[in-house]
């Protein structure tokens, strides 16, 4: 398995500023000297360090992270039950939509696993329906988030953190209703529109931003404080790409919960640090399991770990671990773009080609 110490240019020191580039991408003009300050690095250093790890391929991407429905998109996790022979037909069409930023095959009878979300005035219930259409899928389910318990994804880049290790979560339902009490201006959406994508691993990277909205570097940050204070923007931070970080054990963990403490289960669940997503969903005749969480762990023994520890915490012991065996598609879900208005002849067309 591949590890960080295998990692070119990934000594400690290197892990440590990626520890706190996941965490929160400091609001500042000149944010990778205040890293450095904090890590007793020269601005300079840092930015070659941020190189080296995007040379390696452990840095994805460096932007902000907003929340999807707060934004005013729906979205839902789906779970698909497809053929085998159709399978490569499924991956296609689902990768062809613009909303879908995660899509997975896992080791279940569900075996297609994936995220879409749509702006506001469509109906996500009937894209699924037509995803479900065009992929020739056996069965389908729709499973929306019916409360976040948690979301933020921080690897434990200097494998310090022990398996039960606990924290507050960074994103919650609560912050998610703030924004949902708000509203967004078109200067907001014009913002969201220029930092969703990677910054450039320069000096001042909100420069650049700037020069886009014809505006200074000062009003950038205080547009970007407005926002955050308001709920819609999660961070700005680094986002690992997992595998090659070494993080390969990537769990899902489902949990059957009597209604009545799926509240109590699901705060306790997000507590933990390895634990990167937590929610309530719904059930199905096929599905009974509520609660969902990511874990990630360099190890499967980790992610294992993690749940057993939850399970004697909780006294919860009807969960399953469903892995990722392929990752089909993960990126950051864009917004405010055109490509929503015409998704369907995009799918459609992924269709056809597979089958000519």
């Amino acid at each position: 398995m591949t590890t960080l110490a295998t990692k070119p240019g990934l000594d400690e020191r290197t892990r440590a500023l990626l520890d706190v580039m996941q965490e929160a991408f400091p609001l500042d003009p000149r944010p990778y000297a205040v890293m450095g300050e904090s890590l007793g690095m020269a601005e300079s250093e840092v930015l070659a360090r941020v190189a080296e790890a995007r040379a390696a391929g452990v840095v994805r991407q460096i932007c902000a992270i907003y929340d999807t429905k707060s934004l005013g998109y729906s979205s839902a996790l789906v779970a698909m039950k497809v053929a085998p022979e159709r399978l490569a037909q499924a991956v296609r069409v689902v990768n062809a939509h613009p909303g879908v930023s995660h899509n997975y095959r896992r080791n279940h009878s569900f075996n297609l696993w994936f995220t879409v979300a749509m702006p506001p005035g469509h109906d996500l219930s009937v894209v699924i329906q037509r995803l479900h259409d065009l992929t020739g899928a056996e069965s389908t389910r729709e499973m929306p988030t019916l409360h976040l318990f948690k979301i933020g994804v921080t690897l434990d880049m200097s494998a310090t953190r022990a398996v039960d290790a606990r924290g507050e979560p960074e994103y919650t339902q609560e912050r998610r209703d703030q924004a949902l009490g708000g509203t967004l201006t078109a200067e907001d959406v014009a913002f969201i529109r220029v930092t969703q994508d990677d910054f450039k691993d320069i000096a001042e990277p909100f420069a650049p931003v700037a020069a886009a909205l014809g505006c200074d570097v000062a009003t950038v940050l205080d547009r970007a404080r407005s926002l955050l204070e308001r709920g819609f923007l999660r961070r700005f931070a680094a986002i690992m790409n997992h595998r090659q970080a070494g993080f390969r054990a990537n769990g899902m963990a489902v949990w059957q919960v009597p209604q009545e403490r799926v509240s109590e289960v699901g705060h306790f669940i997000a507590g933990y640090r390895n634990v990167s997503h937590c929610y309530e969903r719904p059930t199905y005749p096929d599905w009974p399991y509520s609660v969902f969480s990511m874990i990630h762990h360099p190890k499967v023994t980790g992610v294992e770990e993690t749940a057993r520890a939850i399970s004697r915490e909780t006294g919860i012991t009807d969960y399953q671990i469903l892995y990722s065996t392929t990752e089909y598609k993960k990126i950051r879900l864009p917004y405010f773009i055109e490509a929503y208005d015409h998704w369907e002849a995009l799918c459609a067309a992924a269709a056809e080609e597979v089958t000519r």
